[in-house]
């Protein structure tokens, strides 16, 4: 891997597990895409309708044990997996490898005003963790054992997620796994800043709830994104693997 970071699977790791684990070299082809050099990929677990929680916040567990597990090979390919401050209140993760081998990656938190209580896991126990936090918001250095890294804010008053890319790439962390909820994935997405998009739809309609994504409007469909996918069945899910970069 890429600077001086060197707790994440390598290459040759990652393909004896592939060697170890049928399941996942039957998927060699949505992982082979993984494999090497810096990525930024963005993840989403959504109902038919479109749908990644119910009303009340409630995500567990709309994809299924097959789903689940990918998570978790993805966690172990990537240097860091990034989610938002929701995420971390609302379901107080662990964001680690336990259920495929392979070693857990750096975890970030993006929290700009520092509104996370370090009562939470992530900042209690497990691998590294970084929070990034505004340069002009309030808190110290730490938040338990997890590090404030600060960034600059963008023009909306957010953090400026090329800006953390930046960061953590300083740091070495130059794969980078998105790993929820659905405002800061589609925060990189609307910004350009995904390589690759994991979208896993499970055979579920909640009817109502926490949409999957949040972009600005448009005015007509056709001027809304548009992709190529490949499929990959996970259990009863289907995964949709879109390459952004080759996005028209």
């Amino acid at each position: 891997m890429a600077g001086d970071h060197d707790d994440t699977i390598s290459t040759a790791d990652w393909r004896r597990l592939l060697a170890r684990d049928p399941a996942a070299a039957a998927a060699f082809p949505l992982y082979g895409n993984l494999i090497d050099g810096p990525v930024v990929l963005g993840r989403i677990a959504q109902s038919l309708d479109g749908r990644i929680a119910t009303l009340s916040g409630a995500s567990a567990w709309i994809s299924g044990p097959a789903d689940i597990l990918h998570t978790h090979r993805l966690r172990a390919l990537f240097d860091a997996v990034l989610v938002g401050a929701g995420t971390v209140r609302a379901d107080d993760p662990l964001l680690t490898t336990r259920h495929c081998d392979g070693t857990s990656p750096v975890r970030v938190v993006l929290d700009p005003d520092c509104r996370l209580a370090d009562g939470h896991k992530i900042f209690r126990e497990g691998p590294a963790t970084l929070v990034i936090a505004a340069a002009d918001g309030p808190g110290g250095d730490r938040i338990g054992a997890a590090e404030i890294v600060r960034i600059r804010r963008d023009t909306t008053g957010g953090l400026d997620l090329g800006a953390v890319l930046a960061a953590l790439r300083r740091r070495g962390l130059a794969r980078i796994f998105i790993e929820g909820g659905g405002i800061t994935v589609s925060r990189f997405l609307a910004a350009g800043l995904l390589d690759r998009l994991h979208v896993t739809v499970a055979p579920l309609i909640l009817g109502s709830g926490i949409p999957a994504f949040t972009l600005p409007p448009i005015g007509r469909p056709d001027d809304g994104l548009k992709f190529g996918w490949a499929t990959h069945r996970l259990g009863h899910d289907m995964l949709f693997d879109i390459d952004l970069r080759a996005a028209p």
